[in-house]
């Protein structure tokens, strides 16, 4: 079963800040998001549930849908409790910004997780047969159909960073969609991580 850690609030009443993507040093999620929790800070670290083998057992792991990134909902008037907080290496940034990330990505990543269906981390695809989930908790949801064998899989991408998951769908529950890019697209173009502090800190070990 998925999971996620996040301290979103139940009310959406209004207009609501901006997402963000926060770089971690390698193995730092959880304890980035649970720091800057702490600190009252509205976080989103999307996690996947995954058998990992010993020699003499086998235990079940939360991992990090994706590797050393942690979403920041607003609080960049907090940029200090931000950059000091152990195992934050840099704030993902576009043409020296801080690079917002669409809301209809993070909430159709949210609502992969909760849906209680497989969900893993994928390769990142530019181009394939778009659908859009007609019914069921991703109704509306949209991404790049997979198929393999008897599986098909929905892949949802966060453009600005390259990155993507991919969650289990029944064929019959999606819809082909035609989608026209925008102008100045930020698809194939990755978002680098951009330090506020004075001092650079080396890159994070295993990357």
């Amino acid at each position: 079963m998925p999971y996620e850690l996040t301290n979103s609030p139940d009310s959406y009443a209004f207009p609501q800040p901006a997402w963000y993507a926060i770089y971690t040093r390698h193995n730092h999620e959880k304890t980035v998001a649970q720091i800057l929790t702490n600190k009252g800070l509205e976080i989103f670290l999307p996690l996947y549930a995954t058998a990992h083998r010993w020699k003499d057992r086998t235990k079940l792991l939360s991992l990090p849908l994706f590797p050393c990134y942690v979403f920041l909902k607003g609080g960049l008037d907090r940029r200090l409790d931000i950059v000091t907080t152990p195992g934050f290496y840099a704030l993902v940034s576009s043409a020296g910004r801080p690079a917002t990330i669409p809301p209809n990505e993070i909430e159709t990543i949210r609502r992969a997780v909760k849906s209680g269906a497989r969900v893993n981390p994928h390769p990142f695809l530019k181009c394939g047969e778009r659908v859009r989930v007609k019914c069921g908790p991703l109704t509306g949801a949209e991404g790049i159909l997979v198929r393999k064998k008897n599986l098909c899989r929905l892949v949802i991408s966060v453009e600005m960073l390259g990155k993507a998951v991919a969650v289990e769908v029944d064929a019959f529950l999606v819809e082909k969609v035609s989608r026209n890019r925008p102008s100045g697209s930020v698809i194939g173009r990755r978002a680098f991580p951009h330090t506020y502090s004075s001092t650079v800190p080396p890159l994070p070990s295993g990357l």
